[in-house]
C-alpha cells in the first residue's frame, strides 16, 4: 500500500519537472517561429533555461525551412523518456513506438493549448487593460498570437470595433484538438494497449 503512494509521488514529480522543462522548449521553438524579440527578458530566460540542450543537438542537427529541428528532437527525446520513466514507476509495459506516437500527440496538444490560453489572456488583457504593449509579457503574446491572428483579421474583419478574429482562432485549436489531436492520441493508445 505505501509502495503506491510512492510511486504516484514519483509520477507526479516526473511529471511535473518535465512538464516544465517541456513547457520552456515548446514556448522558445513558438517565440522562434513568430519572430519574437529574443531581447525580452521574458525570452533571455527561456534561452538560458533551454540553451545547455539544445546547444550541443543544434551541432548536428540543421534547421529546415526555418524549423528548429534540434528543438523538435529534444521535445520528442524529452517527452518520450517521460513517458517511458511514467511507464516504469505505474508498472505497465508497452511499444515505444506508442509511447513516441502518444508523445507528439501530447506536445501537438501542448502547443494547441499554448495557443488558446495564450489567446484568452490578451483577449482578457484587451478589455481590462487595453495599450499595454510596453509589458514584456504581453509583447510576447502579441508576437505569439499574431501568426494566428493575422489570417484570421482577414477572413473575419473587425465590426463596429469588435475583433471577432480571436474567437475564430479559438474555434480553428479547438477544431484541430478534436480532428488530429484526440485520433492520434487513440491511435498511440492502441498501439501501447497491443489491439
Amino acid at each position: 500500500m505505501g509502495g503506491e503512494y510512492v510511486n504516484d509521488a514519483g509520477v507526479f514529480l516526473v511529471r511535473t519537472l518535465f512538464g516544465l522543462y517541456i513547457l520552456a522548449v515548446v514556448l522558445r521553438l513558438l517565440l522562434q517561429m513568430a519572430r519574437a524579440d529574443f531581447y525580452n527578458p521574458i525570452c533571455q530566460i527561456l534561452v538560458k533555461i533551454t540553451n545547455p540542450a539544445l546547444r550541443p543537438l543544434r551541432r548536428v542537427i540543421p534547421d529546415f525551412l526555418g524549423i528548429d529541428m534540434a528543438a523538435i528532437l529534444l521535445l520528442l527525446l524529452l517527452k518520450t523518456v517521460e513517458l517511458l520513466i511514467i511507464q516504469q514507476l505505474s508498472g505497465f509495459s508497452g511499444d515505444v513506438v506508442g509511447l513516441v506516437v502518444l508523445g507528439i500527440a501530447q506536445l501537438i496538444k501542448l502547443a494547441l493549448d499554448l495557443f488558446f490560453f495564450s489567446i484568452l489572456i490578451q483577449v482578457v488583457l484587451s478589455w481590462v487593460n487595453p495599450g499595454t504593449d510596453y509589458n514584456p509579457g504581453v509583447a510576447l503574446l502579441h508576437a505569439l498570437n499574431e501568426p494566428l491572428m493575422r489570417p484570421a483579421r482577414r477572413v473575419l474583419p473587425s465590426m463596429s470595433g469588435l475583433d471577432l478574429s480571436p474567437l475564430l482562432v479559438i474555434i480553428v485549436l479547438q477544431l484541430l484538438t478534436m480532428l488530429l489531436v484526440v485520433p492520434l492520441n487513440d491511435f498511440a493508445l492502441r498501439l501501447l494497449s497491443g489491439a
